[in-house]
């Protein structure tokens, strides 16, 4: 396409809207990820002298190849802010620019945001679970090969605590934590031994893995052994880990016999196929929990596996583009356009977002999408204007944030978001309208392209 566009119509200017259809995992909402490393991509994007003769072996003309030797992307984007919460079928980024640079992008752009966006969102609905309890990602052998990478980057944002994840540690400056595996304890043959040795050389932070070979008659009575130890040596046992049974009944026992041995400060850590539905059940049933580790659910946002995000064109050239279907939802939104987030009069948000044409400014009604007979008075409602600039002319124009610093927006802005949008089972649906002139725009386009 690329190709086609350079020879055609190379300083075509193009409008781009990244948006997703439905709501991941069933749910009221999804928080938006992945922001931070587009744009860093795209400040950095460029086709080395390698990329182009594999270009040249797969037919591209030499005049392209000329231009891709200084190709830079030198557009605007004007985005939700990282970490804030989205609802579907309402832009979440803009893209302006060249219709080269803007195509090209694409499918960088789609793969590093619908991921991302799905894996906090899951975060989020297991930290909504787990209340307050520590949160830590263990799932990157589980994970999509080096998807994991940025899987431990999004759970952060989500709400979780720390990852097992060394290196996303490192370059995300996040914390990193882990334990010990079976086969550590295996590989001694006498688990008391196993423990001993490990606590002795990682006395800090130490957490024994007890369900090897029995969690309650041979696991817990060894780390209470080496917590007994430790204390003499002037150290304390942080944890023991449940990774497989009966964890709701194993939990309790662990936690009267460890306090039975004046262990009370010792945590339980628990592992082994968590989601937000195993750790809310956990919650019910009192399990004494300090410490989630959770794995494969998460880092492959099952069941969901994928974000249904979409890149459309909206504007070409100062006008309006449109893309039909005979699937309703699937018509897509024209023009450039501005999101408004309505507020109550607490700041709270009223369950309402406001599709505008750039041009407009803020509405004081708007019109459902399809259903004529709906439609919502704004006024007297306060609002924000969710898509701001955060890139011009190819450079960063919104200070970076560290990923912690993301995570405590998101948890502010979900602290906004009424409980009726998070529940599990039917949440309440946030309402997504359109300015009275956009849906006139829009329809009129519709019967233009209408076969």
């Amino acid at each position: 396409m690329a190709q086609v566009y350079f020879k055609t119509k190379p300083d075509g200017r193009a409008v781009f809207d990244y948006y997703y259809r439905s709501n991941p995992f069933d749910g009221g909402y999804a928080i938006f990820t992945g922001l931070e490393n587009v744009l860093e991509i795209l400040e950095n994007l460029k086709f080395a002298e390698s990329d182009l003769n594999f270009l040249k072996q797969h037919g591209f003309e030499s005049a392209f190849l000329d231009y891709l030797k200084t190709f830079r992307f030198n557009g605007n984007i004007r985005s939700s802010r990282e970490g804030d919460v989205v609802f579907p079928n309402r832009p979440i980024l803009q893209v302006e620019a060249n219709i080269i640079e803007a195509q090209i992008i694409e499918t960088m752009l789609l793969n590093l945001l619908n991921f991302q966006t799905l894996i906090a969102t899951k975060a989020n609905r297991i930290r909504h679970s787990a209340k307050n309890a520590t949160l830590l990602d263990m799932g990157l052998r589980r994970a999509h090969a080096t998807g994991g990478y940025y899987a431990s980057r999004a759970a952060i944002i989500g709400g979780f605590d720390g990852t097992s994840n060394v290196k996303a540690a490192e370059d995300f400056n996040i914390s990193a934590s882990g334990t010990m595996a079976h086969s550590f304890i295996q590989s001694y043959g006498d688990e008391l031994q196993a423990f001993r040795d490990f606590a002795k050389v990682r006395p800090k932070n130490c957490v024994l893995l007890i369900d090897t070979y029995n969690t309650l008659r041979s696991g817990l009575q060894n780390a209470i052994t080496v917590a007994k130890e430790m204390e003499e040596a002037g150290e304390q046992l942080l944890g023991v880990r449940l990774d497989s049974g009966d964890l709701a009944y194993l939990a309790k026992q662990t936690r009267k016999i460890l306090d039975e041995a004046n262990l009370g400060y010792v945590k339980i850590v628990a592992s082994n196929q968590l989601d937000e539905y195993v750790i809310k059940s956990l919650k019910e049933q009192g399990a004494p929990i300090d410490i989630y580790g959770v794995g494969t659910n998460l880092v492959t946002g099952k069941p969901d596996a994928a974000l249904g995000g979409v890149y459309k064109l909206s504007e070409f050239n100062g006008t309006p583009r449109i893309k039909l279907s005979e699937n309703i939802i699937k018509v897509s939104l024209p023009y450039k356009k501005q999101v408004y987030r309505i507020l109550d009069k607490n700041g709270m948000f009223y369950g309402a977002d406001a599709v505008a044409m750039f041009t407009e400014g803020a509405v004081d009604y708007m019109e459902h999408p399809f259903d004529a007979t709906k439609n919502m008075s704004l006024k007297g409602f306060d609002y924000e204007a969710v898509l701001q600039d955060v890139m011009t002319e190819g450079k960063k124009v919104s200070p970076s944030r560290t990923v912690t610093e993301i995570a405590n927006y998101s948890k502010s802005r979900l602290e906004k978001l009424p409980e009726e949008y998070k529940r599990f089972q039917n949440p309440h649906i946030y309402k997504i309208g359109l300015s009275a002139q956009l849906k006139q725009e829009r329809d009129k386009l519709v019967l233009k392209h209408k076969f």
